[in-house]
Formats: C-alpha cells, structure tokens, sequence
C-alpha cells in the first residue's frame, strides 16, 4: 500500500511567551522567559511560587461569555489554539467534506482546576454532594477535541491520547497515521493543559520535581546546566492543521512542511525516572528515523524533551549520542522549555511548533538561561546556548517523553514539491 503524504497547512499557539502563533515565535527567538510569580493563587504556605502562567489573556475576547462557564482552562486555550491554526490554514465549510476532518488532541491531565474547585467545595459544605452537572463534562480530558469538533462540525475521529506529558505528540503520530492510510483528509491535532493550581502545583513538589529557585524564577528552567534543579511548570496549548498533500494541493494551501514520521516506544523501567542510559529514548529516535526513511545524519535539528531535570537531561543527551554518533555534535539541540516552562500533556505540540518554524525560518531556538557546564554532558554538542542560531534545517526531530515511561518522536522535513 503506498502511504500518503502528509504536510502541515496551519499552526495556533497560546503559551507563556506569546499568545498567537507570531508572538511565540518572536518570543522563542529572542529568548523570553515566561517564568514569573503565580498570580492564581495566594502562594505563601507553598514550596515553588511561580510558574509560566498564560499572560494578557481575556478568553472572552474569543469565547462567548456563557460558553466559558462550561469549559475548564484547558478546553478554553484548546479552542483558541485550534481557531487560530483552522484560520491559518484556510479551511473552511466549502473546501472540506467535514465527514473526513478530524480532531486527534493530546491532555496530559484535562480539567484539574475544575475538579479541584468541585472537591474542594464539596469538602467545605455539610456533606450534601452537591456538584455542578458541568463538573464532569469540564473535567474530563477528552472533553476538548469534542469543543473543537463541535465548533467547526468536524465528524471525522475524534479522542484524546493521554500518556502524560508525551500526550500531544502522541496524538500528531495518529493522526499522521491516520491520514497517510486514507482514513482522513484534514486532522487537527496538538494538545492543551491548564495544570498551574494548588493541586498540580502541590503534587509536583511533592514529587520534588519542580524548580525551587523563587528568588529567580526567569532563570529557573536551565536544561543541561549543572545547576538546574527541576523543571518549571507552564500551561497553555498548541495546535496544528495536519492536511493529505494532494488534499492541501487541489485547495491552493500553503504549506509549513511534511510531516517525515513518527515512533513511539517505553522505557518500561519507572513510574516518573527515565532509564539512566535512556534505552527507550534510544528506541523512540531510532523508530521515528525507520519510519520517516531518513539516515541520522540528514538531522539537522532536535528539539529535546529537555525539562530541566538532574536524570532526564542527561539520558536524554546520552541516547541522542548513541543514535547519532559522531553526527550529534553538527545537530543544533536546544530546549525551548527553557523559555515556556513545561507545559505537560501540551508540550510536544508547541515544540513540534517550534521545529516547525526552525525549518521554515531557518532559526534555531536558544536553550536560555544556562551558566555552568554539567561534567555529566558530551562538551562537543551543540546546545545552541543561550542565543538563537541561523543555519539551514531540511529536518528537524521533536521528543516528548512521559511519566510512565512513554516516550514519543516525531519527525519534520522541508517541503518539496
């Protein structure tokens, strides 16, 4: 069976940088971090005060007003995220048969601000359960794909992948899939996570896996530097109009670039570690490139998963050594989770974004905020450190790895007609 091509034909962001798709690009070139104080909530009896909150951001500026009573964060940033990269792209009711479009979206956690809010206020009252018959169509994470579907009539395939914070890119690998075998024409896919509460924040320190720098909370996401000492939570959502060439082509779209591949793979070794020769990294990379046909030394680009964390970062740099080999040291590595903090089950989309628009511009993204060399990290790789690097970029590799072990790749080349 002879697979279908498959292009990206439009693109949404809304993250802590930036909240359309220019301004995150803006901001990852000149690295702006989005690291600042939590506003949310009264942050004093807690361990970290800060996160990458969304800013400047009135929801009712793109939703009505009664609609967003219904919808968790996470469904709101969706749905702005998904109209911005459905008008990039130029679809509209006459030039798609919405029986073939789908929404696959990627939720690591879904509505938590909802469900705490609904707990808490259960826990507060007389012991009447007394809930919001919105509670559960807000909370739950498949929720947002169906907002989207509903609000363009999209009936193709419509889920949500969940594998943590591997969910997003996760989700671009089926819906590469699912339009290369013929099942769908158009399929919007990303992903989008609203986790900065007192619950998400309270359940990551206890894990003792976020950053505790409070004094410095722009400088606190350091991927790779000796000092970095967890990773900095953010939220927010990216999405992207994943189109059949053919498809894209009879309807005069532009087009960003060819989706190349994916692979997915396990480290089936730990809940929340990465396996400390990065086995299931190494196999993830290695699946992504067999699937693609791409030979490793035609990767000119790797967006890392790169979170900032003492063990993640540095498995993660030992398998791209062994995949790569002497190759490594000519790819442009960076972390743009530097600047957006971790944005969990949303984080493959805006990366896949940002390897993206690396190819399109010919830029590499800087990996800020890093100040010593860990003698654990091969000194010859390019980490693309602390400033953005022009070069030419034909194919780019975007990793997302999640708790449990789940680990997702997905591969971009330079159009060619």
């Amino acid at each position: 069976m002879q697979l279908k091509r498959v292009v990206v034909t439009g693109l949404g962001a809304l993250t802590p940088i930036g909240n359309t798709l220019q301004e995150y690009w803006d901001g990852l070139i000149n690295g702006k971090s989005g690291a600042a104080p939590i506003t949310y909530y009264d942050t004093e009896k807690h361990k970290t005060k800060f996160a990458c909150e969304i800013k400047n951001f009135n929801v009712e500026d793109f939703i009505d007003r009664k609609e967003v009573r219904r919808l968790d964060k996470f469904s709101q940033y969706a749905i702005v995220a998904s109209d911005e990269a459905i008008k990039d792209a130029g679809i509209t009711p006459e030039n798609v048969d919405k029986k073939r479009v789908g929404v696959i979206w990627g939720a690591g956690i879904g509505g938590l601000q909802t469900f705490q809010d609904e707990v808490m206020n259960y826990a507060l009252g007389d012991g009447t359960p007394r809930f919001s018959p919105f509670f559960i169509p807000k909370m739950i994470a498949d929720i947002a794909p169906a907002h989207i579907s509903m609000r363009n009539g999209f009936m193709g395939p419509n889920y949500t992948t969940v594998s943590a914070c591997a969910s997003s890119a996760n989700a671009l690998v089926d819906a590469l899939n699912y339009i290369r075998l013929g099942m769908c024409d158009v399929i919007v896919s990303g992903g989008s996570e609203a986790a900065v509460t007192i619950a998400g924040m309270g359940g990551f320190n206890s894990m003792q896996a976020l950053s505790t720098r409070n004094e410095s909370p722009e400088t606190a996401s350091r991927p790779f530097d000796a000092t970095r000492d967890g990773f900095v939570l953010g939220e927010g959502a990216g999405a992207l109009v994943l189109e059949e060439y053919e498809h894209a082509k009879a309807r005069g779209a532009k087009i960003y670039c060819e989706v190349g591949g994916g692979g997915l793979s396990s480290d089936a070794y730990h809940l929340t570690a990465p396996h400390p020769e990065g086995i299931g990294v190494i196999a993830v990379m290695e699946n992504c490139l067999r699937d693609a046909g791409i030979k490793p030394e035609e990767v000119d680009h790797i967006n890392t998963h790169g979170t900032s964390t003492p063990l993640g970062d540095v498995a993660e740099l030992k398998a791209i050594s062994v995949v790569f080999g002497e190759h490594a040291k000519d790819i442009n590595i960076n972390s743009t989770k530097s600047m957006t903090g971790h944005l969990l089950g949303a984080a493959g989309a805006i990366e896949a974004i940002a390897s993206i628009l690396a190819i399109k511009n010919g830029i590499v993204p800087p990996t800020i905020n890093h100040t010593t060399y860990d003698e654990r990290i091969d000194p010859s790789l390019n980490l693309t450190l602390n400033k953005a690097q022009k070069r030419e970029v034909k194919v780019a590799m975007s990793n997302t790895f999640g708790f449990g072990g789940h680990n997702a790749c997905v591969l971009f080349k330079k159009f060619e007609d």
